[in-house]
């Protein structure tokens, strides 16, 4: 849980508002690299596939690659990327009388769904979630998704701190609430990547059970009195 995914053309949407031949055929080259990439990634290792490997596999040159992305690091984090582009813009959308958790939590139950939807339009989404369990194995991989996920949370904050109408800087609540939010996303990923349902559902219902405790575990006594 930041690149805006394309929308699949409507059938009735107007001749002017549909991508031309060309922007198609971009769009399927880069498709096939992004899952080209994934499969490889997920079958060998990250380490152990190479640039020449991907475009090898998607039957096009080095160079071809290097047009859609910069690296192979970029090509790994691209469909996750979209994810948290949904994500942070379904934290916009929220009521703004909700409180800051509240929002963040629905914000997560709002966008499972067309995150799925989201990234099925570029790489099947069994394939993506696989792929998560390749970062949480590949010391490189879990280094780039950790200070990314700094940097989302730092992002998130600044949406939050702003419907709030508070100033990031002075008041660190903001900051506070993400952090904790953020927490609970990482440790659910790594327990769900241990597991042997890798669905998105599994991971959606062990998130949902671990942000039922945030507030028993964080404000709760956790001594059992006698009786």
């Amino acid at each position: 849980m930041k690149v805006a995914g394309p929308s699949a053309p409507s059938e009735t949407a107007p001749a002017a508002s549909r991508p031309g031949l060309r922007e198609l055929k971009k769009r399927r080259t880069r498709d096939l690299l992004l899952r080209s990439a994934l499969e490889l990634f997920t079958e060998r290792g990250y380490e152990e596939t190479t640039v020449d490997d991907i475009a090898e596999a998607a039957d096009v040159s080095q160079r071809t690659f290097f047009r859609y992305f910069a690296s192979k690091e970029e090509a790994a984090f691209f469909v996750s990327r979209l994810a948290e582009s949904h994500f942070v813009d379904a934290v916009r959308a929220r009521p703004p009388e909700e409180a800051p958790l509240d929002a963040l939590r629905g914000a997560l139950a709002e966008s499972w769904s067309t995150i799925g939807e989201a990234v099925e339009r570029l790489v099947p989404l069994e394939l993506h979630m696989r792929f998560y369990r390749v970062i949480e194995s590949t010391p490189a991989l879990l280094a780039a998704h950790l200070r990314r996920a700094t940097e989302l949370e730092e992002e998130i904050a600044r949406v939050v701190a702003r419907r709030e109408g508070l100033d990031l800087d002075a008041d660190p609540r903001s900051r506070v609430a993400v952090a904790v939010f953020g927490a609970v996303m990482r440790v659910t990923e790594r327990i769900w990547s241990a597991r042997d349902d890798a669905s998105l559902a599994a991971l959606r219902d062990l998130t949902a059970a671990y942000l039922d405790q945030v507030a028993p575990a964080l404000t709760g006594n956790w001594r059992r009195t006698e009786t």
